[in-house]
């Protein structure tokens, strides 16, 4: 066990699974709803961007960044905000959450979580959409200590915001956890505003960059994870 850290907190999409396995079953739904797809990534984005210029969102509540990205989404289709708000949360939040019964974790995954958690480090997990559907159907909904949601905290990875609330739900000073995701962008940029350590899982097959922020430890796979936390 590493007398420097003492929590490991997770992403999930990208991080615990491969996304090219959830991206495949969703072709059917993208020939459909590609028109609302696209709107509600751009809005994303503008949101995203927006939140550069804001580093203080302590005071938004849940239904407010719910309510802003539906608005932000309707603007730019050109359509009433409430029934897109219902439309969204039926379709993407509800509407994606079982095909994750059939969506296989990566290799290693569940054996690496149970060797961390036996080893005494706290257990945490921090995604931007909604985890805890997805984690019951991957069958590992069990096994952590603090499970959260940026969305449900006010703000979009990279803002520093959800990984704060993360550090102060696992009861930890920041610098004592380590964050594991998939994107320099999203998990060490935003785990290292928050002053948290970070670990990046990478794909053979995207090379990085110099511009993006480094991890304090990149791995190809879990069995790396696992000897760089336990031994």
């Amino acid at each position: 066990m590493r007398s420097d850290i003492e929590g490991v907190a997770f992403d999930l999409d990208g991080t615990l699974y491969p996304n090219y396995r959830l991206y495949i079953r969703l072709i059917p739904f993208l020939l459909k709803e590609w028109r609302l797809v696209s709107a509600f990534g751009r809005a994303r984005n503008i949101i995203r961007k927006k939140q550069e210029n804001s580093p203080d969102l302590s005071c938004n509540p849940e239904r407010s960044f719910y309510d802003h990205q539906a608005a932000v989404t309707a603007e730019i289709l050109g359509m009433p905000h409430v029934p897109l708000k219902e439309k969204i949360d039926r379709l993407i939040y509800r509407g994606w959450e079982p095909l994750f019964k059939t969506i296989k974790l990566f290799k290693g995954v569940i054996e690496t979580l149970a060797a961390i958690k036996n080893a005494g480090y706290k257990l945490g997990l921090l995604s931007d959409f909604p985890p805890e559907i997805k984690l019951e159907n991957l069958k590992i909904s069990g096994i952590w200590d603090v499970v959260l949601c940026s969305e449900c905290c006010g703000a979009l990875k990279p803002h520093s915001l959800s990984f704060v609330e993360l550090a102060a739900a696992m009861s930890l000073p920041p610098g004592k956890i380590i964050y594991v995701g998939n994107s320099h962008k999203h998990d060490v940029s935003g785990a290292n505003l928050a002053g948290m350590k970070t670990a990046l899982i990478k794909s053979r097959l995207i090379p990085g960059s110099k511009k993006q922020p480094k991890a304090d430890f990149t791995f190809n796979n879990y069995r790396q994870l696992y000897d760089f936390m336990i031994n």
